[in-house]
């Protein structure tokens, strides 16, 4: 029974991989571009393009489990592909973000909400994850703290509970691998509430200096986000921060509650990536 691990060069995929293989499990590494993912020896890698749908047969060949990313284009195809493959169980990396009012027109939910309808409507059983904000979000900051600059936020006490990657990845393998979660809609999270300035206090104790945080206004905020990404999806994560400014966020499941294991701590995730926040 092999396993099917799409986005095989994201953060998380990769790290599925590297758990089921360790395992000794049969698994197959997908990625629209195949020879670039970094897998172990001996995992089988495979191409998979959601808008070519010639591609899915080759992946989803003897296929039983399949851990996918929501790319909303192309869906149907390959939800009825797997369907006639005789895959059985597809494991969503969602987001949190598609329980909030409003995910169907909103950009940072809407390609997630449109993938786990696609596979609700479908004959395979499904678990969806949902993380929250991750932990590595904060490599956003890394060229500002490297070259000693402010971090500039237009709402520095927003509070999230930000989880780290390494924590879905483990959340990800007992979904494929045992049938505690199988099904199951899962709000994923860390195990503490941080504001954005608690966490850079975190990463200023790590490094061991100032990081200097500099409040802006939205306006600016908008400006400055406006250079990488569309302006829809600039407003609606200030929208999303804006809302966060009022009180603790929710703690949602962990892997201390679903594994019985402690969940990792922003501070850990800090630890092991403070080489990222120097400048080279």
């Amino acid at each position: 029974m092999t396993l099917l691990i799409t986005g095989a060069r994201g953060q998380i995929g990769r790290a599925v991989v590297e758990r089921l293989h360790a395992a000794g499990l049969p698994v197959r590494a997908a990625s629209a571009r195949p020879a670039e993912p970094t897998v172990p020896a001996g995992v089988e890698t495979v191409e998979l393009v959601l808008d070519r749908p010639e591609t899915f047969a080759a992946a989803l060949r003897g296929v039983r489990q399949v851990f996918l990313y929501p790319r909303p284009g192309g869906i149907h195809d390959l939800v009825e592909a797997a369907e006639a493959a005789g895959v059985e169980h597809v494991v969503l990396l969602s987001s949190s973000s598609v329980l909030a009012p409003g995910a169907e027109s909103d950009p940072l939910a809407s390609h997630s909400l449109t993938v786990e309808r696609a596979l609700a409507d479908s004959a395979l059983t499904t678990t969806f994850l949902r993380p929250d904000a991750f932990a590595s979000n904060s490599l956003g900051w890394a060229r500002s703290i490297g070259h000693s600059l402010p971090v500039q936020l237009p709402y520095p006490d927003a509070h999230i509970a930000p989880i780290h990657p390494e924590d879905i990845a483990d959340v990800a393998a007992r979904a494929l691998t045992g049938d505690s979660l199988t099904g199951r809609s899962l709000t994923l999270t860390g195990s503490e509430s941080l504001t954005f300035r608690e966490q850079l206090a975190v990463l200023s104790d790590t490094l061991g200096r100032e990081i200097p945080v500099e409040h802006i206004s939205r306006a600016e905020a908008e400006q400055q986000m406006g250079r990488h990404m569309p302006a829809p999806m600039v407003g609606s994560l200030l929208d999303l921060w804006e809302g966060a400014n009022h009180g603790p966020a929710a703690i949602g499941e962990t892997t201390e509650t679903l594994l019985g294991v402690p969940a990792r701590t922003y501070r850990q995730w800090a630890r092991e990536n403070a080489a990222a926040f120097t400048a080279e």
